[in-house]
């Protein structure tokens, strides 16, 4: 209970605190944006009576107030979904995710407020007051100034929108910690984007050194129309007829200036996400150029070092577990020294036999460690059956026939379940036949799985070639010609031609070698 209070406190103080950094945002963004700039250029710039000022003195002020009204609605909508889970003792995961997302989104949603309740709140009431009051003689100013102060509103509107968007992105940033901290302790669970991308860099960049750009050129350009329209119409003609070049040549430079900023940054990171795309599929070898002389490559090189630490555990990882599968294997035989060998040769067999068939590299992996372990359920059987050296009883043959569900079983209780999980069919499966007769499921044809088929031919050819207390093991040839017979009964025909071609097609280059 006490843990539980603490909690809310400190979600109570970091609302509060995340409220107040928006209000001043708020009231940071519009001061220079609206009041700093927006009352600047209109009353600076329109040489008109005292009197016709204060009029629009009023119109600005009624169309503010009209403008929090509805801003300060639709920011109270975005908001509660943040504020219900700080109000919630204990909010349920699916608030936490939606108000994690909703916090994310925040700068965004600052953006779409300030171009709507925020420029239309305040440019349709002041439009509207603006037009009546030249109407009734009131204002002495031609309706094109209308034109021009809705142009002037909406460049207004944009600079405002980026000033909120990146003060509410470092805003954000407590509120998100909070939700992913409160998570975690609830669920147990934590939550992110997943590399879900919001706002891409491209965008914000390009629009922002665009805005940077153009903005002060188009309101020095609508502030100078106003200063000159006491010029003959020629000269404004000719004015504008230079202004415009210049206007122009602003604008692309800013587009052009934007998108090699916006490339300056997007090219490492795209750098550094492909290197991270081919880590996670597995691929340790890759790295990323370190072509950049700024802080970038502290990134690409820290990337690239972390790559390497990871090359290397993996490498270590791959050895401790090949000698893990080794030392398994090596037990299983020190039982009986007239085995000893035959997993680490069956290992051997079978991974030929993967190769020869076209298997995948990584299928050849699981194949040979399949094998190094394909018997380990003998472990279960004991040594008077196991090392009989006579012909063994019914009784004992069955004792035998259960280790493939024996080895299945152990392999089963290594942790994690998903480092044994490939191994298990064909553990299980390497005494099935081809025509069903086999144990100990009876399986059949090619519903033995694909590694039992092949572990069968290897284990069969080894323990045919290999020497007993009670006989002397067959030749080669011998052994081949048995498989041979039992292709389609006994063993997959297709695999079983493929060992015996290629055993003697290599017992043949040695004869002729000799």
């Amino acid at each position: 209970m006490h843990l539980l209070s603490e909690r809310e406190q400190a979600g109570g103080r970091i609302f509060a605190s995340f409220l107040t950094q928006l209000l001043r945002n708020y009231i940071f963004g519009s001061t220079v944006a609206v009041l700093g700039v927006g009352g600047i250029v209109v009353f600076s710039t329109l040489a008109i009576p005292a009197n016709e000022r204060f009029l629009l003195g009023i119109i600005m002020i009624s169309s503010l107030l009209i403008m929090f009204v509805c801003e300060l609605f639709v920011f109270y909508r975005q908001l509660r979904p943040i504020q219900a889970i700080f109000k919630n003792a204990h909010p349920t995961s699916e608030q936490l995710k939606t108000a994690y997302l909703q916090t994310h989104q925040f700068p965004t949603l600052a953006v779409k407020r300030t171009f709507g309740p925020h420029f239309l709140g305040l440019l349709l009431p002041a439009v509207s007051m603006a037009f009546a009051f030249i109407k009734l003689g009131f204002l002495k100013l031609p309706y094109s100034y209308i034109g021009i102060a809705a142009a002037v509103a909406l460049m207004i509107a944009s600079m405002h929108a980026m000033i909120e968007f990146f003060l509410s992105s470092k805003a954000i940033r407590p509120v998100v910690t909070f939700i992913r901290d409160q998570h975690k302790q609830l669920y147990m669970q934590d939550i992110t984007l997943g590399g879900r991308v919001l706002v891409s860099i491209r965008t914000k960049f390009r629009l922002s050194a665009f805005l940077i750009g153009t903005l002060p050129l188009l309101l020095f350009g609508l502030a100078s129309q106003i200063r000159l329209d006491h010029l003959q119409s020629e000269g404004t003609l000719a004015y504008w007829q230079w202004a415009g070049i210049i206007l122009i040549i602003g604008v692309i430079y800013s587009l052009l200036g934007a998108s090699l900023l916006s490339r300056s940054i997007e090219d490492p990171i795209h750098t550094i996400q492909n290197g991270m795309s081919s880590v996670q599929a597995g691929n340790f070898n890759s790295s990323a150029a370190d072509v950049y002389s700024d802080e970038f490559s502290k990134l690409v090189a820290g990337f690239n070092h972390m790559v390497n630490g990871l090359k290397e555990r993996e490498q270590r990882n791959n050895q401790l577990l090949q000698s893990y599968f080794m030392t398994l294997a090596a037990a299983l035989d020190a039982r009986d020294t007239y085995t000893a060998g035959h997993s680490t040769r069956v290992a051997r067999f079978s991974v030929q036999i993967g190769r020869l068939d076209g298997w995948s590299e990584s299928d050849i992996d699981i194949l040979h460690k399949t094998a190094l372990l394909h018997d380990i359920g003998k472990i279960g059987v004991r040594d008077a059956v196991l090392l009989k050296e006579g012909r063994l009883t019914d009784e004992e043959f069955d004792q035998i026939k259960l280790h493939p569900v024996l080895g299945e079983n152990i392999l089963k209780q290594i942790e994690p379940a998903d480092a044994m999980a490939d191994l298990l069919p064909g553990v299980r499966s390497h005494h099935e036949r081809y025509d069903g007769k086999g144990y100990p499921d009876g399986l059949a044809g090619t519903d033995i799985p694909l590694f039992g088929r092949a572990i069968a031919i290897a284990d069969a050819f080894d323990a045919m070639t290999s020497d007993r207390p009670y006989r002397k093991g067959m030749t080669y040839e011998r052994a081949l010609s048995i498989i041979e017979d039992g292709k389609g009964t006994q063993w997959d025909p297709k695999l079983a031609q493929l060992f015996i071609d290629s055993l003697r097609e290599k017992a043949n280059e040695g004869e002729e070698a000799s």
